[in-house]
């Protein structure tokens, strides 16, 4: 049986249309019962998003309704989902968000009691409750949980204490998010001098034009105001994109590049290797292989690359988009600390300055449908196009077209030795994803 409502990351779609509060209550509950305790103890956490409340209330009404215990942790980042967990024995996890999307979605999704986001199989029988309800009934608590977010802080500091941050002119982009409260304030206590934008959240602007899907405002006030940096997470917090001091964008795939030299240098880089997706940049693997770095691809997801590092026992991956995961700290993207990791890698040395890899002209063209069942369609009908144009830049450059795990779009992505080259391939790609649909 195929999962109808989880995709690459929980269960995301309009809140009040697709994700009401009666789906997200049977959500919870579901996942309550297949906790695993008799009482279970389980955290409850939110983005900015002005549905957070009504379904923040749902979803404490399916924990109790299943016997357990909802702790209420209010406003935090998504990797404070994992790390609140280790620190209190949590026996579940729940995230309300729906990440870098606009504010009328939201997102539910789920940690387990050993920190990591619940399996496919897990999902699979939490909706196969949902369709068999057992109608039971139990009755548990819920009451708020105070200091979640100085517990958070508190991880960050002692992670990065040796960080010094005096004399750094930082700009960060909270994207009117999760991170809006926890990111200047450990700027700001590792001494940096930090100016921050979106950090002003009314329940609706939440990556309106900002945060890590639209660096672009950050790219011009850092180059204007003459920061050494700036950081732009998104609206949970769990990815981040960077800007150096000249507003160029600094992605995904050079941030884990510079990590991974700098933990390895520095003797915490287990077994030797990192592990991205198939998005990342074919310069990526040029780097790593001449610098002696094994690398693993998983398919799109941060919880593909989390499973592969679990594997093989490895602590850093992540994706182009800015999912950065550092096992050595928590089991999960985590923006803060990867914006903190990369200042570290720099040991301080300027981001305008990185070398740590060459990246090879990429690009991505999100092609937008009404709904799941026509991207999937089109991307079979040009499958024989796409083998076609990936075999012609076969050894110099490829070619990538999938359906988004989260969004209804296509994503067709074309990397070429030469700018123009790229640009060709990806129009006509392009063309034949808008035409199948």
């Amino acid at each position: 049986m195929a999962r109808k409502l989880f995709g690459t990351d929980g269960v995301r779609g309009i809140a009040g249309e697709f994700l009401t509060a009666e789906l997200s209550l049977a959500l919870a509950r579901a996942a309550t019962e297949r906790a695993g305790t008799e009482k279970p103890r389980v955290l409850v956490i939110r983005d900015t998003r002005e549905s957070g409340e009504m379904l923040e209330a749902a979803v404490a009404a399916g924990v109790a309704a299943a016997g357990g215990d909802a702790l209420l942790g209010g406003v935090l980042p998504t990797p404070g989902a994992p790390l609140l967990i280790d620190r209190y024995g949590f026996d579940l996890g729940v995230v309300l968000s729906a990440s870098h999307n606009p504010f009328r979605d939201n997102g539910i999704k789920f940690f387990g009691a050993d920190g990591f986001k619940l399996s496919d199989d897990v999902e699979l029988e939490i909706e196969r409750a949902l369709e068999s309800p057992d109608g039971s009934s139990a009755v548990g608590r819920v009451r708020a949980l105070q200091g979640a977010l100085e517990d958070y802080l508190r991880a960050l500091h002692e992670r990065f204490a040796e960080l010094d941050l005096s004399g750094r002119r930082i700009a960060l982009d909270c994207a009117n998010g999760a991170t809006y409260r926890a990111a200047p304030e450990i700027f700001r206590r590792l001494g940096a001098e930090v100016d921050v934008l979106a950090d002003a959240p009314d329940g609706r602007n939440i990556n309106a034009d900002c945060g890590s899907t639209h660096v672009e405002a950050l790219a011009a006030h850092v180059r204007a105001g003459g920061h050494d940096a700036g950081f732009a997470f998104d609206g949970d917090g769990d990815r981040v994109l960077a800007v150096d001091r000249g507003g160029v964008v600094v992605d995904g795939d050079e941030l884990i590049a510079l990590a991974a030299l700098h933990l390895r240098s520095a003797g915490r880089l287990p077994g030797g290797g990192v592990a991205v997706t198939v998005m990342t940049n074919y310069g990526f693997h040029t780097a790593m292989r001449a610098a002696g770095i094994e690398v693993v691809t998983t398919p799109v997801g941060d919880r593909y690359v989390l499973e592969a590092l679990r594997e093989r026992g490895w602590a850093l991956g992540g994706e182009q988009s800015g999912h950065i995961i550092d096992t050595g700290f928590i089991p999960s993207g985590d923006g803060i600390a990867a914006a903190l990791l990369t200042l570290e890698s720099l040991e301080g040395g300027d981001l305008a300055d990185r070398d740590a890899m060459e990246k090879l002209p990429q690009r991505l063209v999100n092609v937008r449908f009404a709904d799941r069942a026509a991207l999937n369609a089109a991307v079979e009908a040009t499958a024989e196009e796409v083998g076609r144009a990936d075999a012609a830049l076969a050894g110099r450059g490829r070619v990538l077209v999938r359906a988004s795990g989260t969004e209804p779009l296509v994503r067709v992505m074309v990397e070429a030795p030469e700018e123009d080259e790229a640009d060709a391939v990806c129009g006509r790609l392009v063309a034949a994803v808008e035409a199948a649909g």
